[in-house]
């Protein structure tokens, strides 16, 4: 099922609706799709490198309005948020997180996952209904789906607008592991320039 949903948003990469596809999909990829944007990024930047600034925008846009759908979610129906961690098999990681934000630095742990999950391959979605689930702030909550998905897909963008195909070879590969690796270095600058300011 997943590589055929694949298969049709590259399809859907191609159609002369693209961007109102790509906005349909950065949506619900924030909530429930289990597809990331990034699948229709790279080939739309490539085959319309002059619009790889409306293409990033469009797709960090709607990703955080999807991520805001998947909050509410989280807030307002327990039962289909659990069904949606079953799903992805995160229930176990996720109650675990929860957890730890009954310490002193818990918001400083979820500030540090939810920009984790909108900037590397995590399911974004999973995280985006927890923070509705535990009631995490809302306005930081969009705050961190701004600056994590906006970095995340400006990346994408951009290097698709520079590099071509070469970076789409590379996203197919490699970009798993390089975006989790950078995603790893921000949060950890930012933890020392905290307990160094603290």
């Amino acid at each position: 099922m997943i590589v055929k949903l694949y298969q049709k948003c590259l399809k859907l990469a191609s159609h002369k609706s693209s961007k109102s596809f790509l906005a349909i999909i950065s949506f619900m990829e924030s909530s429930f799709f289990p597809i990331p944007p990034d699948v229709m990024i790279v080939p739309m930047v490539i085959a319309k490198k002059n619009d790889f600034l409306k293409i990033f925008l469009i797709a960090t846009l709607f990703s955080v309005f999807g991520g805001v759908l998947g909050y509410f979610i989280g807030f307002l129906f327990q039962d289909i948020s659990m069904k949606v961690m079953e799903f992805y098999n995160y229930e176990n990681e996720v109650i675990i997180l929860t957890n730890k934000l009954t310490s002193n630095t818990g918001i400083y742990i979820w500030v540090a996952t939810l920009f984790l999950a909108g900037f590397t391959p995590l399911p974004f979605k999973v995280f985006t209904i927890t923070s509705g689930m535990i009631g995490f702030n809302l306005f930081i909550f969009i705050a961190i789906c701004l600056i994590s998905r906006g970095l995340r897909f400006f990346i994408v963008s951009y290097l698709s607008f520079k590099f071509g195909n070469t970076f789409n070879k590379f996203m197919k590969t490699e970009a798993a592991k390089w975006f989790t690796i950078l995603g790893i270095l921000i949060v950890s600058i930012f933890a020392v320039i905290y307990f160094i300011i603290k």
